[in-house]
């Protein structure tokens, strides 16, 4: 298992040259892996632990790509706080804190270690898992889906100005509205009789007293914000967004999924 070593370190072997770090929580994981936690970890190979992880990203010596989970979930958001503000920050967990060291990225990273080869593959050992690789951005499907509701939820303002509230009134609930979204909006109702796995329901920080809220299913995503619409895309229609009115269902249910939703700690 690599150890982790700041990216402008000048040692090689096995340690590991730091390029980013994401958080692997119930609350907050790269979407584009997985519609809920559970699925995420499955898909790394880890439990599903409620405490989470950080996931380091960098390259050993030799320029191969690798992936750590640290178990250290504070050390790694103090690191991605700092480089969010521009901050240097050199995020070297513990080697007791270390869960698993996967070979590849499972996320597309467009800078590398200095000093180093370029970023490759490590030569496979007997017994090793096949290396993880960021999903395929050249077709639609459940990545790109969730993909899409990231960009709505950045860029919430500049997707709002785009719609005209007289124009989503087709699809709130009732035989008139569109057959996809009317099931998106029973399947998240449903989320509040049967508790569904964490991650499926999340709930971030909004202007004022919202919350913009996150929720997602099997073939779908919906980005709402508590106190204004909703936007759901669904795997069978391309690129395709479909704004959700307010109408006289959409506040009761937002506002009950919040309650149940996963947030930052």
């Amino acid at each position: 298992m690599p150890t982790t070593e700041s990216a402008d370190s000048d040692q090689s072997g096995d340690q590991l040259f730091v390029l980013t770090a994401v958080l692997l929580t119930p609350a907050q994981f790269p979407s584009v892996l997985g519609d809920d936690y559970p699925e995420v970890c499955a898909g790394l190979g880890l439990e599903p632990y409620a405490e989470g992880y950080g996931l380091v990203l960098g390259q050993d010596g030799a320029g191969a790509r690798w992936t750590v989970a640290t178990e250290d979930v504070t050390l790694a958001a103090c690191a991605i706080a700092a480089w969010d503000c521009g901050m240097e920050y050199e995020l070297s967990p513990s080697e007791d804190s270390l869960v698993a060291a996967l070979p590849g990225w499972p996320l597309a990273l467009a800078v590398s270690a200095p000093g180093v080869p370029q970023p490759h593959d490590p030569e496979p050992q007997e017994g090793d898992p096949a290396p993880l690789t960021p999903p395929d951005a050249a077709e639609w499907g459940p990545a790109q889906r969730r993909l899409g509701a990231d960009e709505i939820a950045l860029q919430w303002d500049a997707w709002r100005e785009q719609v005209d509230d007289e124009d989503v009134s087709f699809a709130e609930p009732g035989e008139q509205s569109h057959k996809g979204v009317r099931r998106v909006l029973e399947e998240a109702r449903g989320y509040l009789s049967e508790l569904p796995p964490p991650g499926r329901v999340r709930s971030s920080f909004a202007a004022g007293e919202a919350r913009t809220l996150r929720v997602d299913g099997p073939g779908w995503s919906m980005v709402a914000r508590t106190d204004d619409i909703a936007f759901v895309l669904l795997d069978e229609e391309p690129g395709e967004v479909h704004p959700v009115g307010r109408g006289p269902e959409l506040p009761g249910l937002l506002a009950s999924l919040d309650q149940l939703a996963a947030r930052p700690v």
